[in-house]
């Protein structure tokens, strides 16, 4: 579902033992890449404070976070907006995301999986084939998230995960756009479980094969996404 306006989707009540503009910010950015605030739509300070009871201050804080992220534009003058899908930005993400990838699943055959990670990273394909039964493409999302997180926590290097979190936000957008049927969805499950599989066996040739045809799946679909919905690019 994507709107243009902040009032017509849920948002959660802020904890008020965490810091307000952490808790706003997290919010809308999953909104952002969830594509429920869709590009374009105005980010208003005094609504966004309303919404969650927030003052000024860390609602100004969670929108200069968002602006770091590339995923707010302000215009001076008119205010605050999520910004448009960019073909270029997504093309570059694309390929640090490959690069990325393609190096965790290479370091994760060398050094293998932990117990507990390999626990975590089943669960998430389980919660994935369930999300696909009961058709909930924010749940599907959610833990095909989780899957690629897990494998960059996996290797030991935190900085990777951080890394791969912040070159990926246009990417994730325009996978919520092409993720809407149950036979996208019951593929990218099938290749999550085949890169999933080889780096159990320790199998780089076979991991990087299976990560490189996943990862280079949305990029067919760009021209297709972008004349479908040429209000969302910029």
């Amino acid at each position: 579902m994507q709107v243009s306006d902040i009032n017509d989707i849920d948002l959660p009540r802020l904890d008020l033992d965490r810091p307000a503009a952490d808790q706003i910010f997290t919010s809308l950015r999953d909104a952002i890449l969830s594509m429920e605030l869709a590009p374009g739509c105005v980010l208003s300070e005094t609504e966004i404070g309303q919404r969650f009871g927030a003052s000024r201050t860390p609602v100004r804080s969670a929108l200069a976070q968002l602006r770091e992220q590339g995923l707010v534009v302000t215009w001076p003058s008119r205010g605050n907006y999520v910004s448009k899908l960019s073909e270029q930005k997504i093309r570059a993400a694309q390929f640090i995301r490959e690069c990325l990838e393609l190096g965790i699943v290479r370091r994760l055959c060398e050094i293998g999986l932990t117990d507990e990670h390999l626990e975590k990273l089943e669960e998430s394909l389980q919660r994935q084939n369930s999300a696909i039964q009961n058709d909930q493409d924010q749940d599907f999302h959610t833990h095909d998230e989780a899957f690629h997180n897990e494998l960059a926590l996996a290797t030991g290097m935190k900085t990777v995960q951080s890394v791969y979190m912040r070159e990926k936000a246009d990417l994730d957008r325009l996978r919520h756009l092409g993720m809407n049927n149950e036979d996208h969805k019951s593929q990218l499950w099938a290749e999550h479980r085949a890169i999933l599989d080889a780096v159990i066996a320790r199998n780089t040739p076979v991991a990087e094969i299976a990560m490189q045809a996943h990862v280079r799946c949305m990029l067919g679909k760009i021209s297709g996404l972008k004349a479908a919905n040429e209000d969302y690019f910029g």
